[in-house]
């Protein structure tokens, strides 16, 4: 039955929106942070971005990452991601394993958020950029 499902409180984990440079080019790139003591293992993640622009409805691409495994207090580098959608809602919905138990939660990022103003120091990787634990 539905109500015997056992639904995971997620902790320790983490997506961060970064500046960084790549190539010689100054860019963004979205991360997962496992801030666990475990390893987390079977990692999905999938993104998309909407909302409104002059009052019609906008629609990203959905994309689908896969992660092996992310080990504990580390980060795995999930996609680019391109100054042109950060007026949008962007959305990582994240799935992944404890053991054998699987863990979902959603991470999303409101227009406007990925800004430098809310900068603050991500752990593990130690570059500026914007959280959501």
């Amino acid at each position: 039955m539905k109500k015997d499902i056992e639904y995971p409180t997620v902790t320790d984990v983490a997506i961060a929106v970064v500046k960084e440079e790549v190539d010689g080019e100054e860019g963004w790139a979205v991360y997962l942070l496992n801030l666990k003591e475990i390893e987390i293992t079977g990692v999905l993640v999938s993104s998309k971005g909407y909302g409104k622009v002059d009052g019609e409805d906008v629609k990203t691409s959905v994309l689908r990452h896969f992660i092996d495994t992310v080990p504990a207090k580390s980060a795995a580098r999930v996609e680019p991601i391109m100054e042109n959608v950060f007026h949008l809602n962007n959305e990582y919905w994240v799935s992944f394993y404890v053991g054998e138990l699987i863990h979902d939660k959603k991470f999303i990022f409101l227009p406007g958020t990925i800004d430098e103003a809310f900068f603050s120091t991500v752990p593990v990787l130690q570059k500026r950029g914007v959280l959501i634990a």
